[in-house]
């Protein structure tokens, strides 16, 4: 008798093998939904079946649901009901009041997408993300594992310890974040208002050194910079991460309980870029730690930063693998 993991497996690569996307990274975006939730209005596209197993993928700095564009098609044609939201500060993601404190911090991202779950009405998904996108999922996995059927966490473990933020890293380290040290500043903030279309396609060039994408590519992801709330969402963030600027009492609870680095027992697989400029891939080899349940590392080679663009058919098997299991 075949075990019925290795059959489920079996059978998603076949799907995903016979799976030719025509729009190779070309495709138009999807129409956007709109759900509203305590603070924000979420912009998000849906796709596959409505009674599918629920997947969120979850996009970062400085991207968005187009990373998903060749990952979303299989996971839709395998059954999965697909949620791909906008982020706070992206594309036609909105604040519903002025007053609302435009925070970057990792309890607002993990807070966004437990409320877009509940205003969606799913009670748990498979939970797919890199960046921000990741941090949010990890966020979810940990403080409510309940609504979380599985975790694709590129980079691994990303719940930030701010308590040990201060304390340097190596050198070749250093350099890799040196745009978070921009961002400190007032210059860092005049900058990315200035010049967020540059900047930000640096960044992807710098991050994903051996992805030689075009400027129709980037172009399509870029737009979404535009957001009103674009720049004060990243400055905060990356201000916040370091301990220097206080992040919204309404989640201080949040935070605090993400100050203890709470391990995630659901069901992961960690995917992470052999090529990641930003991130070495040594960096998630001893982070098995966090994860006390069923835990996998997969290192894809060649690849950067941004995993599910520029390796779509390891994303959604690695998804599907957790769908299925």
């Amino acid at each position: 008798m075949i075990d019925r993991r290795l059959f489920n497996r079996l059978v998603t690569a076949a799907a995903i093998a016979s799976y030719r996307p025509a729009f190779a990274q070309t495709a138009a975006p999807q129409s956007i939904r709109r759900v509203r939730t305590r603070v924000l209005e979420i912009a998000y596209e849906e796709s596959g079946p409505a009674t599918g197993a629920p997947v969120i993928l979850l996009h970062g700095f400085p991207y968005d649901p187009r990373a998903y564009d060749e990952v979303t098609p299989p996971l839709a044609a395998a059954g999965c009901r697909v949620i791909v939201p906008y982020l706070r500060g992206y594309g036609e993601t909105r604040f519903l009041s002025p007053a609302t404190m435009r925070s970057g911090q990792q309890a607002a991202m993990g807070r966004d997408l437990l409320d877009l779950m509940d205003a969606l009405r799913i009670p748990k998904a498979v939970l797919v993300g890199f960046d921000w996108g990741g941090r949010a999922a990890c966020v979810v996995s940990a403080l409510w594992p309940e609504r979380v059927n599985g975790l694709i966490s590129c980079t691994g473990y990303t719940i930030q310890d701010i308590a040990a933020s201060l304390k340097p890293v190596s050198p070749e380290q250093e350099r890799r974040i040196w745009y978070q040290y921009y961002f400190h500043t007032e210059r860092g903030r005049a900058g990315l208002a200035a010049n967020r279309h540059d900047l930000c396609k640096l960044l992807w060039q710098l991050w994903s050194p051996n992805w030689k994408f075009d400027d129709a590519i980037y172009d399509r992801t870029a737009s979404s910079f535009n957001n009103p709330d674009f720049v004060d969402v990243v400055i905060h963030s990356y201000r916040h991460r370091f301990g220097y600027v206080g992040g919204d009492p309404a989640l201080d609870s949040i935070e605090r309980e993400l100050s203890k680095q709470p391990k995630i027992w659901v069901p992961s697989i960690v995917l992470h870029g052999a090529g990641d400029g930003v991130n070495a891939a040594s960096a998630s080899e001893t982070q098995a730690r966090f994860f006390t349940g069923r835990y996998e590392r997969r290192v894809i080679p060649v690849i950067g930063h941004d995993v599910p663009q520029e390796a779509p058919r390891e994303t959604a098997q690695a998804t599907l693998d957790l769908v299925k299991a």
